[in-house]
């Protein structure tokens, strides 16, 4: 299926209430999409949509995708962000991350193909693992603990790859698949385990911020919006290889701690060692090459600016 806009089209957005996925239906509806929000809240909020409860062109689904999805009328593109997305998330949670990496990736491919639709997978960098080659480029396999506790993730996301792929050379349906590294912003839960959160949480209670095995691992942060843009550029392009969105603006765990205690105002606040989770990667830095040369790509905001509007975010939600 051939389109340049998603203006006009009707976009379903399984995780729909997620951080990511709401984000994505608001874009889509700026864009002049109509969005079936897909969700069965398990860690998505309703709240994350409540801005978009009204809109005509909005509706909100809550629905577990790994059991069979249908969808009536004419679907013109899928979305699949459904799943746990944390490691707090997916470590309570690791069959069900398993199922929905799964059975849920496979009940979205029968959509696209039922529709004749255009299905973009939310991957991950996690696929790459702890990664020996520094930074990721997409030819990269990755070095994944398939049995360890993150393993639940990892490979549930590249099962989903797998599927997606057999699913274009089989039946012909017309994927696109993005690579996600490291995101934050407005809408992330400050329970949900992630540094960014963690550590704002932190802050705002004046407690030691927490850093595991003592911060020098490092990761690339990219602000929400831009992940948005780059992943609606990704959908509307003809290219059907993965893709890594992300920034490449690198830092280390102490460094971002320090930051985030620097813009909340809580710089007396104490850092303090803990252990090191069990697969917890060393590194993390996508090369971005391809999103550049193919979607004409890059992030706009640093990482100051956006864990400023971040943290402005939280504080309204206190």
């Amino acid at each position: 299926m051939e389109f340049t806009s998603v203006e006009g089209r009707h976009v379903v957005v399984t995780g729909g209430a997620g951080f990511l996925g709401s984000h994505l239906c608001t874009a889509l509806l700026e864009r002049g999409a109509r969005v079936t929000a897909v969700d069965n809240l398990v860690t998505g909020r309703v709240d994350n949509l409540h801005h978009l409860i009204g809109d005509d062109r909005f509706t909100f689904l809550r629905y577990d995708v790994t059991n069979f999805l249908h969808v009536s009328g004419q679907v013109d593109a899928i979305l699949h962000f459904a799943s746990p997305a944390s490691p707090v998330d997916y470590l309570q949670l690791p069959i069900q991350t398993l199922k929905v990496g799964s059975l849920g990736t496979h009940n979205a491919l029968g959509l696209a193909k039922e529709k004749g639709a255009r299905i973009l997978l939310a991957s991950t960098s996690e696929v790459y693992g702890d990664p020996q080659v520094h930074p990721q480029p997409e030819t990269y396999w990755g070095h994944v603990n398939p049995v360890g506790p993150r393993g639940v993730y990892d490979e549930a996301k590249r099962f989903a790859e797998a599927m997606t792929y057999a699913y274009h050379r089989t039946h012909g349906v017309d994927v696109r698949v993005v690579r996600i590294f490291n995101t934050y912003g407005e809408r992330m839960r400050l329970e949900d385990g992630r540094a960014v959160p963690t550590f704002i949480g932190q802050a705002f209670r004046g407690e030691p911020i927490t850093l595991h095995g003592g911060g020098d691992q490092t990761r690339s942060l990219c602000y929400v919006d831009d992940l948005v843009e780059g992943i609606l550029q990704l959908l509307v392009t003809d290219y059907t290889e993965p893709v890594n969105i992300g920034n490449p603006y690198e830092v280390s765990i102490r460094e971002l701690a320090e930051l985030v205690l620097e813009i909340a105002g809580a710089s007396d606040v104490e850092l303090i060692d803990t252990p090191r989770p069990v697969d917890d990667p060393q590194v993390r830095r996508p090369d971005i090459t391809v999103a550049q040369r193919e979607l004409g790509w890059e992030p706009k905001v640093d990482l100051r600016e956006g864990l400023q509007r971040t943290i402005a975010w939280f504080r309204t939600q206190e």
